[in-house]
Order: structure tokens, then C-alpha cells, then sequence
């Protein structure tokens, strides 16, 4: 298979693709952090819409470039649209991204997340460690939305779910693994204090889901969101804060900073960053 990309060049022009086509990016995902998902998509160079009505739902994917269906909270409306709609958005073409939120946690989430995979065709998957590995009916420990424990065999894992459901899947964790059913990427970037700040998981995946709707190719964006949020979150820790509040805001200023200009001056070679492990 062709290796993708992951110079400043090649992560740069992603940037610029973005910020040229503002694509439209519809989220049915949780009240806890709706409003940094929408921020950070605008920051991205596209345009949020939180269309997640049983019927606002499947009709707003007719003008959307990408779907995200986030399952951090679930309710008997919020769940009937985020189905319908991932059934629209396959009926109409458009890339359609799974945030299985708190999968492994309640038989009323697995319930869903199971209804989804079975019958919607997903473009990537992102989730954590727990939430990766409970799709692939893996040993995994997941305390309401959050992953603890080990999970020594994730990238393995991660394909397997990649194959099983032919697609790309993104793992997060201390380092992020981006995988399809033929190859592993290890992505080694990002900062601990994003693991202090609620709903950095959710910006993830709204950030696939916006590289998605602006790219072509799924792996090349499903990678460059990950490398590019992890780079994002570096800075933001590079900058003076007091606090997780500050860094927050140091998150947010750090993807509307992140130009295709600054992206080509980062780093001399990103090729450290990502390293194919299968």
C-alpha cells in the first residue's frame, strides 16, 4: 500500500485543503462538550453544525461533507437520530466517523454502539483504548467514559476492529495509534495535561471527522487530525497557563493557530512523530 505523508508539506496543504473547501461538519454528539467541538472544527477551516434531531438529523447530512455520531450521551431521541442519520449520511456518500463514547460502560451505549456497526458504514472509528477494545469484544476496562488499565496489544487490536468493520481506526492513548486492516501507525505526539481537560477525546474525534470532510483519502486524514491535535496540544503546554482552564484555552488558540504556514515550520522532519509498527 502507498505510505502516506507526514512531512510539514504534506500535513500544511491538508491545512490548506481545509481552510479552501470549508466543509461542512455535522456532529450529534454530547451536551459536556459541544461547544469546544464546534469551536475547534470552525478553528480547523471548516463549519460545524450540531444538527441532532430525529428529523433535523438525516436531513442536515443532504449538505454535509462528514458525519460524526458521538455516543456520549445517549437518549431515546439523541440515539433514533444519530442512527438515522448515519443511515442517511450512507445513502448520500458522505463520510460518516463513530465516537463509540463510553462503549464497554452500560449494556444501553453497547446496545447502540452494536445497532451502529451493524447496520452503518463507517469511514474511521476513534476512540480510546477501553472504547477500541471493547468494540473488539477485547478484555477492557472503561469507567464511565474514560479507559484505565493496560492494554499492551492496542495496536493489534485496532486492526482487527479496522478489518472487521473495513475501516480506519483511530486508538488514543499515551500515543495514538492509527490503524487499517493492512497497516499500524504509531503517533507519538501530544501532552499530558490534555488528559486534565475534559473532552479533549470528544475534539479528536471531531477533528477526524473535520479531516475527513476535506480530504480524500481517509487514512492520510485520519492520520494528519491525529498528528496535527497532538501537535496542537504540545504547544498548547509550550505557552505560559496556571491551570487546566488556561491550557484549555491554550488548546483552542493552538488549532486556530495552526496555519498551513506555522505547520510547515514546526519541525524540520516529522517522520519521529509517526512510525509504521505493522
Amino acid at each position: 500500500m502507498t505510505e502516506v505523508s507526514v512531512s510539514p508539506a504534506a500535513l500544511a496543504e491538508s491545512l490548506t485543503s481545509l481552510r479552501a473547501t470549508e466543509p461542512l461538519i455535522q456532529h450529534l454528539t454530547n451536551r459536556v462538550t459541544i461547544n469546544d467541538v464546534a469551536n475547534s472544527t470552525l478553528h480547523w477551516g471548516a463549519l460545524p453544525v450540531m444538527a441532532d434531531g430525529p428529523n433535523d438529523g438525516p436531513e442536515m447530512a443532504h449538505g454535509a461533507s462528514a458525519v460524526l455520531l458521538n455516543t456520549g450521551q445517549v437518549n431515546d431521541s439523541l440515539s433514533e437520530a444519530i442512527y438515522e442519520t448515519g443511515l442517511a449520511a450512507n445513502e448520500l456518500g458522505v463520510p460518516v466517523i463513530l465516537d463509540p463514547v463510553g462503549m464497554g460502560s452500560t449494556p444501553t451505549r453497547n446496545e447502540l454502539v452494536e445497532r451502529l456497526l451493524a447496520d452503518v458504514d463507517f469511514a474511521a472509528i476513534k476512540g480510546n483504548y477501553g472504547e477500541i477494545s471493547a468494540l473488539a469484544g477485547a478484555e477492557a476496562e472503561v469507567k464511565g467514559v474514560e479507559s484505565v488499565g493496560e492494554y499492551d496489544e492496542i495496536a493489534d487490536t485496532a486492526q482487527a476492529v479496522a478489518d472487521s468493520a473495513d475501516t480506519v481506526v483511530v486508538a488514543s492513548g499515551e500515543t495514538d495509534i492509527v490503524a487499517t486492516a493492512d497497516a499500524a501507525y504509531r503517533v507519538a505526539a501530544g501532552d499530558e495535561m490534555m488528559g486534565e481537560v475534559v473532552g479533549t477525546g470528544c475534539i479528536l474525534g471531531g477533528t477526524v471527522a473535520t479531516f475527513c470532510g476535506g480530504l480524500d483519502d481517509t487514512l492520510t486524514a485520519a492520520l494528519h487530525a491525529t498528528l496535527a491535535f497532538g501537535l496542537v496540544g504540545e504547544r498548547a503546554a509550550g505557552d505560559e497557563y496556571s491551570g487546566p482552564a488556561s491550557y484549555h484555552t491554550n488548546l483552542l488558540d493552538g488549532i486556530w493557530n495552526l496555519t498551513p504556514e506555522a505547520a510547515s515550520d514546526l519541525y524540520v522532519d516529522l517522520d519521529d512523530r509517526v512510525e509504521r509498527i505493522a
